[in-house]
């Protein structure tokens, strides 16, 4: 089966089939992102980085505008997000990726802005795991990885126990999901870094207590919506002063 026959079985299409990566289906309100295995790690997938938008030689990259807006679709219009594995040939180059092999199976995703990037995440990615697991004096977190684009590897564990310690309660706007829509939407509280990982070049063993914060997704969206992180008390007196 083509990619463009599996897209299409679901009833999405896409500006160009020769350099796009999203596509859409607008009747039922999703969108398709492919998800490169070179820009996959753990539980997460880069469908978008900022820094795609211009190419190594300076061109402008023909499917970014579109995958922003399939982006915007999901973040601010209630699309939902579904990817599909896809193997990269391994070849260096200037054009656009090749494409190795794909799997035609779609699987649902959480949408997530993170410092340059959007990810799609896994949807059980943020269950905590057990009290025995993640009582740890400390948790390995940010050991760089050279691979075609530079991934820092996160620990499940550490998230674990900053929520365990401060709840899921947003440390800026003190929001708590499960008051607010039940036991079930808890999980859906972000963990922010103090010191983003994209600074870190070497691995360093995360402190939960110290170094990570709970915060809710509009805080954490305001918190990068510069190139350098607001801090927490920034952000706070942003609420307090309207």
């Amino acid at each position: 089966m083509s990619r463009r026959k599996f897209i299409e079985e679901h009833g999405a299409t896409c500006a160009n089939w020769n350099w796009s990566w999203s596509f859409v289906n607008g009747a039922e309100r999703f969108v398709i992102f492919g998800a490169w295995d070179i820009n996959t790690d753990l539980d997460r997938a880069v469908i978008l980085r900022d820094k795609w938008e211009v190419s190594s030689l300076g061109k402008r990259n023909l499917g970014y505008s579109q995958a922003l807006e399939h982006v915007r679709l999901v973040d601010t219009e209630g699309f939902r997000l579904f990817t599909f594995p896809i193997e990269h040939s391994g070849e260096d180059g200037n054009g656009p990726a090749r494409i190795k092999s794909f799997e035609p199976v779609l699987t649902e995703r959480l949408l997530l802005r993170d410092v340059g990037a959007w990810y799609a995440v896994d949807t059980n990615a943020w269950v905590p795991t057990t009290e025995e697991e993640i009582r740890q004096p400390g948790f390995p977190e940010g050991a760089l990885r050279v691979v075609t684009v530079t991934s820092y590897e996160r620990s499940s564990k550490a998230r674990a126990e900053c929520l365990r310690h401060y709840g899921h309660r947003c440390s800026v706007c003190d929001m708590d999901f499960a008051s607010r829509y039940g036991q079930e939407a808890a999980r859906i509280m972000h963990v922010h870094h103090l010191i983003p990982l994209g600074q870190l070049r070497s691995e360093y063993v995360v402190d939960p207590i110290k170094d990570l914060r709970p915060v809710c997704p509009n805080c954490h969206a305001v918190i990068h919506t510069q190139s350098e992180a607001l801090s927490i008390e920034r952000v706070r007196a942003m609420l307090a002063s309207v």
